[in-house]
């Protein structure tokens, strides 16, 4: 459990340290930080979730295929589909990363 927090507490910091590496002299606020972190967030829970989706995908045709062998052809086709439609997934998470980045 102590390495667990551990983890979390120095992946906060480094995700706190680009805010305060940039941080802005004077009184004026700058919102500048939320897109950054907003496309951060983007790109990392899209690239999350299409890693656990391909995996599974990945796993289930392997187990499938090495049930029943003579179906590898209809299993493969409708692997590469869905690792298409998996991946197309995190380009919008990128897309939207790009947009927020270019908001500022």
């Amino acid at each position: 459990m102590r390495k667990f927090g551990n983890l979390v507490l120095w992946t906060v910091f480094f995700a706190l340290l680009p805010v305060a590496a940039f941080a802005e002299d004077g009184g004026a606020s700058s919102n500048a930080w939320g897109y950054a972190i907003g496309a951060g967030l983007a790109v990392g829970l899209a690239g999350l979730g299409c890693g656990i989706g391909q995996g599974l995908t990945a796993g289930n045709t392997t187990a499938g295929i090495a049930r029943n062998p003579g179906a590898a052809g209809a299993m493969f086709t409708n692997f590469i589909l869905g690792m298409v439609l998996i991946e197309s997934i995190s380009i919008y998470g990128l897309l939207i990363a790009f947009l927020l980045l270019n908001k500022f």
